[in-house]
């Protein structure tokens, strides 16, 4: 019976395998089709249907085939499609209006949406409208929204808007329990990665700055809104909310009408007919009767709008944790950037600027050091260096920005974070319980170590201890060079400790607030580029077969669907993400990983990175583990 099932399983795998290989094939096959295909067409009159069903990211993430075969793909859009989308239809005869259908909207971190929001704002300019519907809002929808001339909310709807905040785990006690020694080093008497394996609670230090930065982007978020919804008090909606949904016995759509927050009320079949007046009908649209063109369609439609050959300004993403070696999209693998940014510069003699994109907590410390390496190559090669930080560009993504000869973010973004640390489990006291002891032989004090099953000797603990110490002094000195200011004004404001782009200008952390756009239009100006600024994005190409699903149309989960809808589901869905973030926190310290030198931020969760890939990943193994036959 076992050589049985063992014949079986090898069936299965070769099944498995087969099956696998032809939809990669398939999808290739029909990237190959759609790329040879026709433009796609663009009524005339149309709405630009910006329908996103997603996360607003810097650069989306990268799936497998076995991602797309179990429909585990991510739901993602990118910030680059969608303003140029944005931007190019302002001046399209053939666009009337924007419709932003938000009820699919994850988030994307308020940096982010200020970048949309200012592309609408040159929309609207234009004297074009635009139109927003959901059937419920939360923090980043909302504000997305207060972009758009009417905001329409479903009549079972609402608007909850929460500010950025919420609990952590903390493992000591359960550590403690299970006897595992968690062995840590740091610098920084702000560095709260490691508080969740070593305490109960945060230090008195880590939460008041945890505090601060939580004001300081909650203060951040209240300007923009009262910028763009100026007879909207949020505020004073939120602080009195109770009473005023008990003033409309519990309705939260009236509430929020009477507020100020959304300008009508109205379900699908409302806001399809206003938009059927506004720019036509066609019945064979399958997002409503009125006649427009998706995203994809439109950016298929419109690329490229500037040529091939030209002067251009090169924008290298550095996204997601910074890891060592190679890495696929949306996960910052140094070698893969590296690689990457030499391929183009020795390729493409039109780049005389580069641009770098950061939106990364950080991660590795030699990994963030090879990026910032790269970039300090290319400028002794007379390239000028501009940064360009997201929502957020921290700890080791500050790292790889001290490259830039100056350096753009938001009020909103969530940087600095300088400091240092290495964290390592090891089992003694957990493996004599159970009976298990250890032995063995020595020729130095350092042989098999770090020894996670004895226990850490002391010649180790000082190593790794100088060792964190030695690298916190280079950051220091790294920040110090590239910011022009005294490593002691420098050792002042780190400490591990995270601020807001407000505080971070303050500092002179940072230079100048803008977008991705400003940042290029000052490493233009830099080289003594002129007219219209070509750029060349430096990246991972994404996948073949991924950007056939893209163009064949993917849609959500049903449970995806049913969250967006529902404002209170998105609430639990968002602590749910940090359990799940939480876990894997806890995995990755067992896995032994925090033993190499880590310049990583945990306060950047603040940002509002919708859905984390590490969570999404714990996610979807949890799901499949409780949907396994049993």
């Amino acid at each position: 019976m076992k050589t049985l099932g063992l014949i079986w399983r090898i069936i299965v795998g070769i099944k498995d395998f087969l099956v696998l290989s032809l939809l990669a094939l398939f999808f290739i096959g029909l990237s190959a089709l759609l790329s040879t295909a026709k433009p796609a067409h663009v009524p005339n009159g149309a709405a630009l249907v910006l329908a996103l069903d997603g996360a607003l990211v810097d650069q989306a993430t990268e799936s497998s085939a076995f991602d797309a075969a179990s429909g585990n793909v991510a739901q993602e859009i990118q910030v680059r499609d969608l303003v140029h989308a944005i931007d190019h239809a302002a001046s399209d005869d053939r666009i009337k209006a924007i419709v932003l259908d938000l009820n699919g909207f994850m988030g994307g971190g308020q940096a982010n949406i200020a970048t949309v929001d200012e592309a609408l704002a040159r929309f609207r300019k234009s004297g074009k409208p635009v139109e927003a519907w959901a059937t419920a809002y939360s923090d980043d929808s909302w504000l997305l929204a207060a972009g758009a001339n009417r905001i329409w909310l479903n009549p079972m709807g609402g608007v909850i808007l929460t500010g950025p905040g919420g609990s952590r785990l903390y493992f000591a006690k359960a550590l403690e329990k299970l006897q595992v020694d968690v062995n840590v080093f740091r610098v920084g008497t702000y560095k709260s990665f490691v508080e969740p394996f070593t305490r109960t609670s945060a230090s008195p230090e880590a939460k008041a700055a945890d505090q601060a930065l939580a004001t300081s982007l909650w203060s951040s978020w209240l300007a923009d809104a009262r910028r763009l919804r100026p007879k909207a008090d949020v505020a004073a909606y939120i602080a009195q909310l109770p009473q005023r949904l008990g003033k409309f016995g519990g309705d939260g759509a009236k509430a929020a009408l009477d507020a100020g927050l959304v300008d009508r009320l109205g379900s699908r079949e409302d806001f399809d007919a206003a938009m059927i007046k506004l720019v036509g009908e066609d019945e064979l649209n399958d997002w409503g009767h009125y006649t427009g063109v998706t995203l994809d369609k439109y950016l298929s439609a419109t690329k490229p709008t500037l040529g091939e050959r030209g002067d251009a300004v090169g924008v290298v993403y550095v996204t997601g944790n910074i890891v060592d070696g190679e890495a696929p999209r949306g996960t910052a693998g140094s070698a893969t950037i590296r690689q990457a940014l030499e391929e183009a510069l020795s390729k493409n003699d039109d780049i005389k600027a580069l641009v770098v994109r950061v939106d990364s907590g950080g991660g590795s410390v030699t990994a963030s050091e090879e990026i910032r390496a790269a970039l300090v190559a290319a400028k002794a090669e007379g390239l000028p260096v501009v940064a360009s930080f997201g929502p957020v560009a921290a700890s080791g993504g500050y790292w790889v920005g001290t490259a830039a000869d100056e350096i753009y973010a938001q009020p909103s973004t969530i940087t600095g974070s300088i400091g240092v640390f290495a964290i390592l489990p090891s089992f003694p006291r957990a493996l004599t319980q159970l009976g298990i002891t250890s032995d063995g032989v020595k020729t130095t004090p350092f042989s098999g170590e770090p020894d996670v099953v004895a226990g850490l000797s002391p010649q180790v603990r000082t190593v790794l201890q100088m060792g964190v110490e030695d690298i916190y002094r280079r950051f220091l000195t790294v920040v110090s060079t590239a910011r022009k200011l005294p490593v002691a004004e420098v050792d002042r404001i780190a400490q591990g400790r995270v601020w807001a782009g407000t505080e971070a200008q303050k500092l002179k952390l940072v230079d100048k607030f803008g977008g991705l756009d400003a940042a290029v239009a000052a490493a233009a100006a830099k080289a003594g580029l002129k007219g219209d600024i070509r750029v060349v994005d430096i990246e991972k190409p994404i996948p073949a077969w991924q950007q056939a699903l893209a163009e064949f149309g993917n849609s959500n989960s049903e449970e995806q669907a049913m969250t967006a809808r529902d404002p209170w589901a998105r609430l639990v869905q968002a602590s749910r993400l940090r359990l799940l973030t939480a876990v894997h926190d806890l995995g990755w310290l067992a896995s032994g990983k925090g033993a190499t030198m880590q310049a990583l931020c945990i306060e950047c969760s603040m940002a509002g990175s919708p859905r984390p890939a590490a969570a999404q990943a714990t996610e979807s193994l949890a799901t499949r583990l409780l949907q396994a036959p049993r």
